[in-house]
């Protein structure tokens, strides 16, 4: 995949999330650090079913809380912040490398001006990874 210069990559899991922008040509991209913000997960509505639903894939916590109802929370906030920022026009280009329960998550809260500044979709865990294995992923 060509990565235009200047487009912001969010790196995204349950509980991380890393930003990057492409300071390189678009055939050879070099992905430098971006400082992410400090997001509140408030959204602790986001990935709920309705209470008659069974919640099998719900995991509990030592401290009452509830797994995946938190990593749903951080990635509502990752993407509510995201959409801000492309409304804001601070992103143009976006590319969104997330695992596929995440990525799911965030498509439901996907502003429209977010959805025209998708340059792509990635489906594959990445956070933690350094950014030439990111950029080869990209490539394949």
């Amino acid at each position: 995949m060509l990565l235009p210069n200047g487009t912001v990559l969010a790196i995204v899991d349950g509980s991380h999330f890393e930003l990057y922008r492409n300071t390189g040509i678009e055939a050879e991209p070099m992905l430098t650090a971006i400082t992410t913000p400090e997001l509140a997960a408030t959204n602790f509505s986001a990935g709920h079913r309705r209470s008659d639903e069974p919640r099998r894939h719900q995991v509990r916590t030592g401290d009452g809380s509830n797994d995946s109802f938190d990593e749903s929370a951080h990635v509502a906030a990752v993407t509510g912040w995201l959409n801000r920022q492309v409304m804001e026009h601070e992103i143009d280009q976006l590319v969104v490398v997330a695992d596929p329960r995440s990525l799911g998550e965030m498509r439901r809260h996907y502003h429209k001006s977010l959805k025209g500044a998708l340059v792509a979709e990635v489906p594959k865990t990445m956070t933690g990874r350094p950014p030439a294995e990111i950029v080869r992923v990209l490539h394949a």
